[in-house]
């Protein structure tokens, strides 16, 4: 029976997909993301071992108030697709409830996704972290390319996608790095919304707990100047900005 490292779970809307949405954190992230808040999730060890019938069981006790609220299932993370296999699974049991499925991720494994998972994913909420491959490697620890690889699949194959930019004074607000992502995703055909997220410091406090410093501990919140002129410059390309 196929297990994986399950974080924790949670009811939300509006952030993580359309509608009111059961959202399964998976443990386990190959990043490290300077402004992570979720610093708990990165090993997969420090989760717990859940096998498919046991999330489905849980997702199923809320099926009928997720049908009427509009909303659906997403796993999120960590990253999702460092358990390709626990998630294909997973995915194709939920889609067997008739519920609306969505999957966050980097999309820094995007090549691990099998064409069996993705057709059992209806959204792709994909973070595209920085375009410039010096600022991603710097706020991640990772390369780009694998990203902008695994969009272009999912444009090819007509599946939709919000894009996600995290918005970082000093780190992720050059313009030409948003320039960069605003062109790319506005070439993609499937793209339906790119969401520019202003950096906050909300998981502060999980770093204290844990032990381990915030790397961006003196970074300021952008202020709503900035944070327009980034979405102006989404806008421009011809992007849907929310």
């Amino acid at each position: 029976m196929t297990t994986g490292a399950v974080h924790s779970w949670d009811l939300a809307t509006a952030v993580d997909g359309p509608g009111t949405r059961f959202v399964l954190f998976l443990g386990g992230c190959p990043l490290r993301c300077r402004y992570c808040h979720n610093p708990e999730t990165w090993r997969m060890r420090d989760s717990s071992r859940r096998t498919v019938d046991e999330v489905i069981a849980e997702v199923a006790k809320y099926r009928r108030f997720i049908e009427v609220a509009g909303g659906g299932f997403t796993v999120s993370g960590g990253e999702p697709l460092l358990q390709p296999d626990f998630v294909e699974e997973l995915l194709s049991e939920v889609k067997a409830l008739g519920l609306h499925t969505a999957l966050d991720t980097s999309g820094y494994l995007g090549a691990w996704a099998t064409d069996e998972l993705l057709a059992d994913t209806d959204l792709v909420l994909l973070d595209v972290k920085s375009w410039d491959p010096e600022t991603y490697h710097e706020v991640t620890g990772g390369e780009v390319e694998p990203t902008l690889t695994f969009a272009r699949r999912l444009s090819a194959m007509g599946k939709p996608m919000w894009v996600r930019f995290v918005l970082v004074p000093g780190l992720t607000d050059a313009p030409d790095n948003v320039e960069g992502i605003a062109s790319f995703t506005a070439g993609l055909s499937t793209v339906e919304r790119v969401e520019v997220l202003p950096f906050h410091k909300l998981g502060a406090p999980k770093y204290a707990a844990l032990g381990i410093p915030f790397p961006l501990a003196d970074t300021p919140t952008p202020p709503v100047e900035l944070v327009e002129r980034v979405r102006g410059q989404f806008r421009a390309a011809g992007n849907v900005v929310f």
